[in-house]
């Protein structure tokens, strides 16, 4: 019976764990300009620009709204258009939550790239500093 249960215990920990997106190794990023802001009375819009590895140049717009008084988070949609070094373009939708700190936001998103492929992205956004650093990580590669 002990044997039967640790069978299972081991047969579940490992299904559980063949699923599970490993967040400790980003499949690539980079340092991004943030462009400007255009701030409103319900969200601010944000411009950024930039090299991530892996797609070349990326030019992105979020729209950025708050969901509280305190203005410290909030949800975001954006889009992004990048060019490959092949000269090839493509776009993303942009979904995603936000978290201030001070004059720091990390935003936390997926995309669903036309190519196929999708990722979850963080950014660490200082807003001082006008610079976002990017972390991505695959969860399906692209199609073509």
């Amino acid at each position: 019976m002990k044997k039967n249960f640790f069978i299972i215990i081991v047969a579940i920990l490992f299904y559980g764990n063949s699923y599970a997106q490993d967040l400790t190794k980003p499949k690539g990023g980079g340092v991004i300009d943030l462009i400007t802001i255009m701030p409103s009375d319900s969200y601010s819009d944000m411009v950024f620009e930039g090299q991530i590895s892996g797609y070349g140049t990326v030019y992105v717009v979020f729209k950025v709204a708050s969901i509280n008084s305190l203005k410290n988070s909030g949800t975001l949609d954006g889009n992004a258009r990048t060019i490959l070094e092949n000269g090839t373009l493509i776009s993303t939708p942009l979904k995603g939550s936000w978290k201030r700190m001070g004059s720091k936001v990390k935003f936390y998103f997926t995309d669903a790239i036309n190519n196929g492929a999708m990722n979850f992205v963080m950014w660490d956004v200082d807003l001082l500093k006008k610079k976002a650093n990017v972390k991505y990580f695959e969860l399906h590669e692209a199609e073509n």
